[in-house]
């Protein structure tokens, strides 16, 4: 698996083609001037840009894991952008979005994932498993699995529920070092039978420097935005850190991983 992290490409959106009204975020399918279609995800939306850093760390972490995730691009907005727009909800949202928002590469035909349906082996189970435990991702259980399979393979969508720690970040440190009690409703904790064998790979590929570089993916714009009440250094540095300090005790998350599987089997 490599560890080169690429630039993330920017392109310009112009054409909304469609809300996708999940929950209060209301991403959208929308064109971009390379041609491609993207599920769109706004900044302007109701957790703001700290959605956007954790879709954006967490999917990239992903990548780097071994793991499949739509490319993720960044989207940027005109401000005369959707001044036709006849939903006031959607115009609102289009005006507070206005600058770089986060695009996904839309898998057009996928299909939800569905446990009783598709069947995922153990190492690839575990893998996501891991990934979600590190990133304390709470969204990934059998009521939205945000997976979706595609050209028969299996694609990881939506990590803006992840890191949470950042909606407060009183006390980060001690939240890098705690389990994750929410892997219990995951998904796919039922198939991940090789927790360890996975654990001691992806600590060797998730070293500071590689942690470090995918934090720097964050634009400085979004780092800028109200609401965050640290100067963007001081914000990549806790990024930086949470993560370095949640591999290093990757066994707290790994045993409580472990016992919450053991209930389940």
């Amino acid at each position: 698996m490599s560890k080169v992290i690429p630039e993330l490409r920017q392109v310009a959106v112009t054409r909304y083609v469609t809300p996708l009204r999940e929950g209060g975020s209301l991403p959208a399918i929308a064109e971009a001037d390379d041609g491609f279609l993207y599920v769109l995800k706004f900044r302007g939306a109701g957790q703001g840009v700290k959605s956007l850093v954790a879709e954006l760390i967490g999917g990239e972490i992903a990548r780097l894991l071994g793991l499949r995730v739509p490319e993720i691009v960044f989207a940027l907005l005109d401000a005369a952008f959707g001044r036709s727009e006849p939903d006031e909800e959607i115009q609102d949202l289009l005006k507070a979005s206005v600058g770089l928002n986060l695009g996904l590469h839309y898998l057009q035909g996928s299909i939800s994932f569905d446990p009783v349906v598709n069947r995922v082996d153990a190492l690839t189970a575990s893998r996501i498993v891991w990934l979600d435990c590190l990133l304390m991702n709470v969204d990934r259980t059998a009521r939205n699995t945000n997976m979706l399979v595609w050209n028969k393979e299996l694609w990881l969508i939506d990590h803006g529920a992840a890191l949470y720690f950042h909606h407060s970040w009183d006390g980060w440190e001690a939240a890098a070092r705690r389990p994750f009690v929410q892997v219990k409703d995951h998904v796919l904790l039922p198939f991940a039978s090789r927790l360890e064998e996975v654990d001691a790979a992806f600590r060797v590929l998730l070293t500071p420097e590689v942690i470090e570089r995918v934090v720097a993916l964050v634009p400085e714009e979004w780092l800028t935005d109200d609401g965050w009440g640290e100067a963007p250094a001081e914000i990549r540095r806790v990024y930086t850190e949470f993560l370095i300090t949640r591999v290093q005790h990757s066994a707290v998350f790994i045993n409580e991983a472990l016992h919450a599987r053991e209930a389940t089997v």
